[in-house]
């Protein structure tokens, strides 16, 4: 079966833009941004872009272009190995309980922008302004929700269905020129409403003391974020990049889609924060619902609000579709390398599939908030962790190889650094924040009279030591 590529460059980055600028930007950046002291979660989360996210950008790609394969086909093929199959089995399982999460969000997204539509032919204000919370609450895990979480999950089928170039690439053309419009649009917009300059002091001022006082509080949540909207860690960019030629610079594409991917969450930022604090005067609800009350409740005091409201759950969207047709690619793609099935049944098979995982997390809102929060964080922490040790031990010499393909001097001057970061130092940083994030060094402080702190550290290096250690002596089966 001939597998398919991008038909362009500028398709192949604005596709996986589009993977990473979507709900993570814009619906889940704001609350985990104000639920994390505002500003100092901004420094750590845009450090972490560029010191993991870049280099964990390349270390995907390099693992795709080399196969031409889907996660699981890629780490078998490349190792020799069938272990290393299952640990690619890990990410496309990763994007399924990703997609059965994010769906049901698109799903409310969607309901939100059928509703503003509505009130905006009707010339009537929309249903939610009279009472975003209770509103909120009444649509947020019915059976309602069901049906808009289907109903977005088939408009995500049908673009998966078209293809690679007629469906992905085309999509994410014209979807990422108006997420970006429409989003410029709205932030000047919002910087001329009253009291804008608290809700851009909260998100922007440097705030040292909150930062130092929580630091490794506001580690593990700007991490998850970080690879959340980078869409790293569950094998979107292996599969995404599988599509490209030798001709391609992958250290630029990779810096190009992170600071675009950035410009966006910043940008979302720059709308909702003085939107919040002009209308409320803070930043407004915390948890998967903020969006969702906070945001609605300021559109509802605004003049023209359902027409903002309109353009901005327009936005959002577009962004979540950008994103969850590179969710469920991974899949597909997997089944149409490994079983050979048409694309159409891949996609029918998938789409049947979250349906039904996605529905009971729409019904159930403690299982939806443990899947859209520590879970997916901690699955996706953990994928990166996989496979940049793959890059690292598995491939090595062969990584900093292909990294060097059409990319020129810079790649050779930065390819030895640039192994050893994603062989060594990041995956440190990640299994330290991921014990971090989970706890692990308080429960084992409660046994052994030793701060939570310290025995983070010792459990991050003795795991990582052991993971060295036993890549190290594999190394020969490659």
């Amino acid at each position: 079966m001939t597998r398919e590529t991008w038909a362009t460059r500028m398709g192949f980055i604005l596709a996986a833009v589009g993977s990473a600028v979507g709900l993570g930007n814009i619906w889940r950046f704001p609350w985990v941004t104000a639920e994390n002291g505002g500003s100092a979660f901004l420094l750590v989360y845009l450090a972490i872009v560029i010191l993991v996210g870049v280099p964990g950008i390349l270390g995907e790609f390099v693992i795709g272009r080399r196969s031409g394969r889907n996660p699981v086909g890629a780490l078998r093929e490349l190792s020799g190995s069938k272990a290393w199959g299952l640990v690619g089995m890990f990410s496309v399982l990763t994007g399924v309980v990703l997609l059965s999460f994010y769906s049901v969000v698109g799903g409310w997204i969607l309901r939100y922008f059928v509703e503003s539509v509505v009130a905006l032919g009707t010339a009537g204000p929309a249903p939610y302004f009279t009472d975003p919370g209770p509103y909120y609450d009444s649509l947020a895990f019915t059976t309602d929700a069901v049906l808009y979480h289907v109903a977005f999950l088939a408009l995500t089928g049908a673009i998966v269905f078209a293809g690679v170039r007629r469906g992905i690439e085309i999509g994410t053309k014209v979807m990422m020129p108006a997420i970006l419009l429409l989003l410029v649009g709205l932030a000047v917009w919002a910087s001329q409403q009253p009291n804008a300059a608290a809700g851009y002091a909260f998100y922007l001022s440097f705030d040292l003391e909150t930062l130092q006082a929580n630091f490794f509080d506001i580690l593990g949540p700007a991490a998850g974020q970080a690879l959340f909207t980078l869409s790293l860690g569950a094998g979107t960019m292996v599969t995404y990049s599988s599509y490209l030629g030798d001709d391609r610079s992958l250290p630029f594409d990779a810096t190009t889609i992170a600071i675009l991917n950035t410009f966006v969450g910043v940008l979302a930022g720059l709308v909702v924060f003085p939107l919040l604090f002009s209308v409320t005067g803070e930043a407004g609800g915390s948890g998967p619902g903020a969006l969702f009350v906070s945001i609605a409740g300021a559109f509802a005091r605004l003049p023209a609000g359902t027409l903002i409201a309109t353009a901005f759950f327009g936005v959002v969207t577009l962004a979540a579709l950008s994103s969850s047709i590179s969710m469920l690619e991974i899949p597909v793609s997997f089944l149409v390398d490994e079983f050979e099935l048409s694309r159409p049944v891949a996609v029918g098979a998938m789409v049947g599939l979250v349906a039904v995982t996605g529905g009971v997390n729409a019904l159930r809102p403690a299982l939806f908030e443990f899947v859209a929060g520590p879970l997916v964080d901690s699955l996706l922490t953990t994928g990166l962790i996989a496979f940049l040790l793959f890059v690292g031990w598995v491939l090595g010499t062969d990584a900093v190889e292909e990294l060097r393909k059409g990319a020129g001097s810079v790649a050779d001057a930065l390819s030895t650094p640039w192994l050893f970061a994603v062989g060594v130092a990041i995956p440190l940083f990640l299994v330290f924040t991921l014990l971090s994030s989970l706890g692990v060094g308080g429960l084992a402080a409660g046994v052994v009279p030793v701060s939570s702190f310290w025995l983070t550290i010792v459990l991050t290096l003795t795991l990582t030591g052991v993971a060295f250690l036993g890549l190290r002596s594999s190394r020969s089966v490659v």
